[in-house]
């Protein structure tokens, strides 16, 4: 569709040539990324942001590693259980609440970050707190899928055998398809926020 127009075999020529990297690996490879972002690589006057959905870590290590000239933390609201090329659209983030957390002392960063969510991408940007991000979305994203995940466990484990399975049970279990190895990475990056909720849930099943 045009929205590939260069490739290039290093990292560093890649960063070099952009105005705006975006970090869109899973969580634990965006770390690696941005710690191997210690040695300089953005352009002068160039920007960087990523799209974790958590926000804490990486904004921690991008004001340990002194960026808050350069990087703000990103987490765009549209995602799905989908993943790969074959998931992407052009309209995705279009309307979308994006979360923009900068870093200490880093709020030109952030400004640029969210003008370019908003400019180019359509997006609607919003400007947090990241220990705040997570304590929200904790709940309101990490909680759904951890329990989507454990129904799906439990159907498979212990349910009946060979027996149709209803549209109740799969809309609720639907989340369950997303990548386990990326979710692996978001919940254990945000337990501190995610152990509270997941308690909750656990009180009112014994309650049910």
């Amino acid at each position: 569709s045009g929205r590939i127009t260069e490739v290039r075999e290093r990292r560093r020529r890649v960063v070099e040539a952009a105005e705006l990297v975006v970090l869109a690996a899973p969580p634990g490879a965006n770390l690696r990324l941005l710690r191997g972002r210690r040695g300089g690589l953005l352009r002068r006057g160039g920007w960087c942001t990523d799209v974790t959905s958590v926000k804490r870590p990486v904004v921690d290590l991008a004001e340990r590693l002194g960026l808050e000239g350069v990087f703000a933390g990103s987490h765009p609201l549209a995602g799905t259980h989908e993943s790969g090329f074959a998931a992407a659209k052009p309209s995705l983030l279009e309307g979308a609440v994006v979360y923009v957390t900068p870093v200490k002392q880093g709020e030109r960063a952030g400004e640029e970050v969210a003008d370019y969510w908003a400019s180019v991408c359509g997006a609607q940007p919003v400007t947090c707190d990241a220990a705040e991000h997570d304590r929200v979305l904790a709940w309101t994203s990490h909680l759904p899928q951890a329990v989507a995940s454990a129904l799906a466990a439990a159907l498979s484990r212990a349910g009946p055998r060979g027996v149709t399975v209803g549209p109740g049970a799969r809309d609720t279990t639907r989340l369950a398809a997303s990548d386990p190895r990326l979710w692996q990475d978001v919940l254990l990056l945000n337990r501190e926020a995610l152990l509270p909720a997941l308690d909750a849930v656990e009180g009112e099943l014994g309650r049910l």
